[in-house]
């Protein structure tokens, strides 16, 4: 009984999740997450667009709010807004933007469209990127494309510290899938050594500072026969 009413615990915060998404829109959110707490169910949810999702005077919110009591029976929801202050190491919202971006211009730019984002995202001071596009692009056949760049690290533990995501492109030759992963500069690797400046600086101050003050040793006369 009590696995039963876990599955079912999942699937309703699944529900709730997919709807989020669809109600807010394609591009407008990242991550929601739900924490239970004593007075109600506190929803996060993780944009780099809050003024859209958040709505004229808060219209979207208190709507939203509303439905989720209404839908799926949750007593009292309190929706948080997190922003995301480099969207550049989000997995989800570069997905989102590439099968935005498909869906405006077409598959047939969609080279283009993969390595502006793997640039811009790069820039911004990813460690690795990588980007798989799957499906009627740009010919008759489905074919999977892959642009990748930088470090990007595929087994152990220190994979789960790689952000990924997915999105899929309606457009009028079939859908289109996205597949985003990106290693934050910002992920902790377990192999990764970090020297600490500020005291590397210290000691070659140091190292000079005792070379001056070592005195000069005055060379040795020959001794005359």
């Amino acid at each position: 009984m009590e696995e039963k009413k876990t599955i079912q615990f999942k699937k309703d915060e699944f529900s709730v999740r997919e709807y989020i998404k669809n109600y807010l829109g394609k591009g407008r959110m990242s991550k929601v997450r739900i924490e239970y707490t004593p007075i109600g169910e506190k929803v996060i949810l993780s944009t780099n667009k809050p003024g859209l999702v958040i709505g004229r005077r808060g219209e979207k919110i208190e709507e939203l709010t509303r439905n989720l009591k209404t839908r799926f029976k949750l007593e009292n929801p309190h929706i948080e807004i997190e922003e995301i202050k480099e969207p550049e190491f989000d997995a989800q919202v570069m997905a989102d933007e590439i099968a935005l971006a498909l869906e405006k211009t077409g598959p047939l730019k969609f080279k283009v469209i993969a390595y502006r984002t793997l640039q811009r995202i790069m820039n911004a001071g990813a460690l690795g990127v990588e980007i798989r596009i799957n499906g009627k692009v740009p010919g008759a056949r489905a074919k999977p494309w892959r642009f990748a760049q930088g470090f990007l690290k595929k087994v152990g533990d220190s994979a789960k510290v790689v952000d990924r995501a997915q999105a899929k492109a309606q457009t009028r030759p079939g859908t289109i899938g996205v597949k985003v992963s990106i290693l934050s500069p910002y992920a902790k690797l377990s192999d990764r050594i970090e020297v600490n400046e500020e005291f590397l600086s210290k000691i070659k101050a140091n190292e000079e500072k005792s070379k001056e003050e070592k005195p000069k040793t005055k060379a040795k006369t020959p001794r005359k026969k």
